[in-house]
């Protein structure tokens, strides 16, 4: 189960990266072959479409990975808090700054997508 589990993840983790990796590069692809300019505008659209499905990607899928990320961690907390209660308080700490530090995965994410829609 828990093999399964990492597996998953490692696996959401990588998916993520390659599509932030790649979908720039397929967005960018339509708006060099425009030739005319009719064909130039229809490029500029398909283009804007694909950041746009790109940055979608992107957030969705590291806001996936950040929400499985931590329910396994909230999970793993409560046990340890209900199998050791005198140590609460360095439990919740550690979950508090590992849950900022998924928090904080998400949002680089959430930059990606941005940056893939107003640079690219």
């Amino acid at each position: 189960m828990k093999m399964s589990l990492r597996f998953l993840c490692i696996a959401l983790v990588l998916i993520m990266t390659l599509f932030v990796v790649a979908m720039p590069v397929f967005a960018s692809e339509e708006e060099v072959k425009a030739e005319a300019s009719v064909e130039e505008t229809a490029a500029a659209e398909k283009t804007k479409s694909a950041k746009a499905y790109a940055a979608a990607i992107v957030v969705g899928l590291a806001a996936a990975a950040g929400a499985v990320a931590m329910g396994m961690a909230i999970t793993k907390s409560v046990d340890g808090i209900a199998r050791q209660p005198e140590a609460e308080g360095k439990i919740r700490t550690t979950l508090m700054l590992g849950l900022v530090f998924v928090e904080t995965a998400i949002i680089y994410a959430l930059v990606v997508g941005i940056l893939i829609i107003f640079v690219l």
